[in-house]
């Protein structure tokens, strides 16, 4: 053709490009299969149950006609189920969870409360009967009737107290204001108690209702004197110092009017006497109450274990917050018999006096 030679003719008289070259592709590598991670599995997670617990869950479903002897087994693997130390044991739990009607295992648990109450004091056993409230109400009707029959040996035991205060968490209002009223009731015995004092400490925290927090407050402010005598009690009144509330603080300080000279002689209630002398509001009426007092009372107080301490706080505080006719009041009432301190910080904080 005269255009070139780019176009050809075919048989039938028309034209087309012309073909390029045919390259074939490389052949495929291989690649070696002994290195290729087999396929990630999408069936679910399942889990195999023991002997005993597939047992559990069969003899759930038919407890009524269980003899004696096996009831008594059911219940010991019950236990088992719930405070296994195993490595699957949570998971062992889950499944019969799943698998179980839980009304009827909520009966069953609660049925023996002295053995419901060794259950929730292990650790894993607390966890599990926590993971069981919230579920539905008919469901927490039998742990909250557990729970409120056995309160204080519940609230006493630091994994069981979990049970309880979880409880007052997700159970409905009118389950919670019942146990509320429980915490009153036994809030002293409570604060005295060697684990008790701290489950209190916790619930004043995170009380969410104003009102029986109010209540709760009240009386641990109009116990004030008993508690800061106690082993335990009067870190609960220190506590409830520590939360900068200024009705609470005020009801303290009344209850403690008085006393404080008392107090501060002991190990515990110089405790509260110092902490009494952070707050802002009622520091002033624990150093006027130590500057009336006879000068041989306050040296006898200043030469004290406990009372020593009170009295070096009472000045450094009274310095602080600039209320010098107080600070010169206690110092001078001192000062004349400061060879009576020797050895003592106090001593050196009234010879280092002009």
């Amino acid at each position: 053709m005269a255009n070139g030679g780019d176009l050809r003719s075919t048989a039938a008289g028309s034209s087309i490009e012309q073909e390029s070259p045919v390259v074939l592709p490389p052949p495929p590598r291989e690649i070696p299969t002994a290195n290729i991670p087999p396929a990630r599995s999408t069936a679910p997670n399942t889990v195999n149950l023991t002997e005993e617990n597939q047992s559990l869950v069969n003899s759930l479903r038919y407890y009524t006609t269980l003899t004696h002897q096996e009831r008594e087994t059911f219940m010991q693997s019950l236990f088992n189920l719930m405070t296994s130390n195993e490595e699957d044991g949570a998971a062992q739990f889950g499944e019969v969870v799943s698998r179980s009607d839980l009304p009827r295992m909520a009966l069953l648990l609660t049925s023996d409360l002295d053995r419901f109450l060794e259950m929730a004091r292990t650790k894993n056993g607390s966890k599990r009967i926590q993971e069981l409230l919230g579920i539905t109400d008919d469901l927490d009707t039998y742990f909250f009737n557990a729970i409120t029959r056995r309160f204080f040996r519940f609230m006493t035991d630091y994994e069981a107290s979990r049970v309880g205060t979880q409880g007052m968490h997700v159970f409905s209002q009118e389950k919670k204001k019942t146990m509320y009223e429980h915490v009153l009731r036994h809030a002293i015995p409570l604060a005295c108690d060697p684990s008790g004092f701290a489950v209190l400490k916790e619930i004043i925290d995170s009380l969410g209702n104003p009102f029986y927090r109010g209540r709760l407050l009240d009386i641990v402010a109009q116990n004030a004197l008993y508690l800061s005598y106690n082993a335990h009690g009067n870190y609960v009144v220190q506590h409830v110092l520590r939360l900068n509330d200024l009705r609470c603080t005020h009801n303290v300080a009344v209850s403690l009017r008085g006393r404080c000279f008392g107090l501060s002689f002991t190990k515990f209630g110089s405790f509260v006497v110092q902490k009494l002398l952070d707050t802002e509001e009622e520091a002033v009426m624990v150093v006027r109450e130590l500057v009336r007092c006879d000068e041989e009372s306050l040296v006898r107080l200043a030469r004290s274990d406990y009372g020593n301490y009170v009295a070096v706080k009472a000045l450094r505080v009274m310095e602080e917050r600039n209320r010098i006719d107080l600070f010169w009041d206690l110092a001078n009432k001192l000062r004349p018999y400061v060879h009576l301190l020797r050895g003592r910080r106090i001593g050196a904080i009234l010879s280092s006096l002009n």
